[in-house]
């Protein structure tokens, strides 16, 4: 894809050392569906050798699990779906074009866009995930305009590693399911545990603002320098147009789905309500976030026809969500039939102490991570255990709640699953960007672990 393809020696080294990891990614790791029924399978036979259950008594509880985070997965479809959509705004592409001209040095481009990508991540994890790519794409643009050479996998790999600190803002879906009453995680942990709690904490601010700063500092260590041989977008790509979703106004329909006034009208009123929800004492929830991007979208668009086209665009990229949302369902259910995350939990206890709880925790989430790479899917499979055995130990909720949310977050830049829009978008492979996304892992992982074990004392 490049007109410079030998990249230099420090990236040489980098993919020596990741290619044996990238070949196992590209060849071994199948599909997050895949994965789901795997872990299916695992936990119901785990449940037949480690509890008194029956295999009747499993099946049922599979089954009638299977509907049980319906809700859960609606929410959590229209996060990733909102996000989408409100990233291919026409504001908030102009804005992104913009924002492609600040960088006028190749060695501060990639922390611009991993910050730009971070902070997007930090309102809604779909927003960020689609600026991140489509930021990187238009420096890559404008720096070509200007005669810059920029490595461009490096680009896509600092958009993508801002997706790194979502799970710690705005639409994190652990702590906001947590915060919201009627919920799985409400049942599991025996209270609502607001936000105040978890994701505004300031202990939870400060440490996204540290991984966004060592990072950020990564990416200009990592930089190529002056004179070094770079891969740069293709010089017949350009920036991806904007598509408003034009359509012919020919009948009365037509021009009522043309107008303005609708989307105005109902976009006012969802913002009307989100006042009045907050001054009368109402808190942060999943529904609360979603109805607040809807706000926005309705408030940003000119017309129905373009809030259509914009759902049929991002809708695509929803599908794999609904489909394994089920599975994790019924592996909840499995679970909770047959006592079998009271076995995890003990086993979880046996090993930790309030101190090392929520370091083992986040490393423990960063592995089932890569087993089931949607964050509520996650919470899910992973989070009335964590509670359970946090309540045990004496531990705070919240420890436990954002330990597993970090772990989920941190791996994902090793995790194929979520990277796939990103690349697409951009046009590269796995391979092209793991090299460098390691390297966020690492910078994150330091500053997740630390502040884990400072939490904990």
């Amino acid at each position: 894809m490049s007109q410079q393809t030998t990249p230099p020696p420090a990236q040489t080294s980098r993919r020596g050392i990741m290619r044996p990891f990238n070949n196992f990614l590209e060849r071994w790791v199948p599909s997050a569906l895949v994965f789901a029924i795997v872990l299916t399978i695992i936990v119901a036979v785990l449940a037949l050798l480690l509890t008194d259950s029956g295999p009747v008594a499993i099946i049922k509880g599979w089954g009638d699990g299977l509907s049980g985070l319906l809700a859960f997965m609606t929410q959590m479809a229209l996060i990733l779906l909102l996000g989408h959509m409100l990233a291919n705004t026409r504001p908030v592409r102009l804005l992104l074009g913009k924002l492609a001209r600040v960088p006028r040095s190749p060695v501060y481009a990639y922390t611009f866009v991993f910050v730009v990508a971070a902070l997007a991540s930090l309102i809604t994890w779909g927003l960020g995930l689609v600026v991140g790519a489509l930021l990187a794409r238009e420096v890559a643009v404008q720096a070509r305009k200007r005669g810059m050479k920029v490595h461009f996998p490096l680009l896509v790999a600092a958009g993508y590693s801002g997706y790194v600190v979502w799970h710690m803002g705005y639409s994190g879906s652990g702590p906001l399911t947590a915060a919201t009453e009627g919920s799985f995680m409400h049942e599991a942990a025996g209270r609502v545990v607001p936000v105040t709690e978890t994701t505004f904490t300031p202990w939870n601010m400060l440490a996204a603002l540290a991984v966004i700063i060592v990072c950020g500092s990564l990416f200009l260590l990592i930089a190529p320098k002056k004179n070094d041989p770079v891969t740069e977008l293709p010089g017949e790509v350009g920036s991806e147009a904007y598509d408003p979703g034009e359509e012919d106004v020919v009948t009365p329909a037509d021009r009522i789905d043309a107008s303005r006034v609708l989307t105005l009208l109902v976009g006012l009123a969802l913002a009307a309500y989100l006042v009045i929800h907050f001054s009368s004492g109402g808190t942060l929830t999943l529904d609360i976030v979603n109805w607040s991007f809807l706000t926005l979208i309705l408030l940003l668009v000119r017309n129905p026809f373009e809030i259509i086209h914009l759902t049929a665009k991002a809708a695509s990229n929803v599908g794999e969500i609904l489909l394994q949302f089920p599975l994790y369902a019924g592996i909840l259910g499995i679970m909770t039939v047959t006592g079998l995350i009271q076995v995890f939990s003990d086993a979880f206890v046996a090993i930790a102490n309030p101190t090392t709880f929520g370091m083992l925790a986040f490393l423990s989430a960063g592995l089932v991570n890569f087993f089931v790479p949607s964050g509520g899917g996650q919470f899910a499979v992973q989070g009335p255990i964590m509670l359970n055995a946090a309540d045990q130990m004496g531990v705070d909720q919240s420890i436990a709640i954002m330990a597993v949310a970090y772990g989920d977050q941190w791996t994902n830049m090793i995790q194929p699953f979520w990277a796939l829009p990103v690349l697409a978008i951009a046009g590269l492979k796995m391979r092209d960007i793991l090299g460098y996304t390691s390297v966020t892992l690492a910078g994150s992982g330091v500053v997740l672990l630390v502040t884990m074990l400072l939490v904990s004392l």
